[in-house]
């Protein structure tokens, strides 16, 4: 199954999508950011994170997405603005016919980690040995979204995640 991985974010969106194969390995097939300006209109900001997770959908074909949840944020705006990308990057998927798979920040921690309050450090660690990576992608919302990926193939596995 290929599973295509989303740390959502309006100036940063990571992404990562990873293979689960028949003896249950996962093998990276690839991995980026979504970049946007922070002066451009927020409308423009969601249309060119809307147009390049359907390019990574088209390009990968993957049968399904996890998408971390958004967690409780001390700034309104940072929250919304993410609910506002979080929103257009599951209308892609739901477009693309994907299966939608959503994930707290501690449980995607949990399934990479097996600690729901890992620091990032510990998460980017894990991330480049879980997949056998050269090094810890960068910037974290890439290694973050490997994770929710990874979370994903483990739920998918019967861990109790739901799709």
């Amino acid at each position: 199954m290929i599973i295509l991985g989303i740390d959502p974010g309006t100036a940063i969106t990571g992404y990562g999508v990873v293979q689960t194969e028949r003896n249950g390995r996962l093998r990276v097939l690839g991995y980026g950011s979504i970049c946007t300006l922070a002066n451009e209109r927020t409308e423009n900001r969601l249309k060119i994170i809307y147009d390049e997770v359907t390019k990574v959908i088209d390009e990968f074909s993957p049968e399904c997405m996890a998408i971390e949840q958004l967690f409780f944020n001390q700034n309104v705006r940072t929250a919304l603005a993410v609910g506002q990308a979080r929103g257009v990057i599951i209308l892609a998927g739901c477009n693309r016919q994907l299966k939608i798979g959503e994930y707290t920040p501690l449980q995607v921690k949990q399934a990479v980690t097996g600690q729901g309050r890992a620091p990032k450090a510990q998460v980017g660690f894990m991330i480049r040995v879980l997949l056998g990576l050269p090094e810890v992608p960068r910037p974290d919302d890439v290694a973050d979204a490997l994770a929710v990926a990874i979370c994903h193939a483990h739920n998918c596995r019967g861990w109790g995640g739901k799709l």
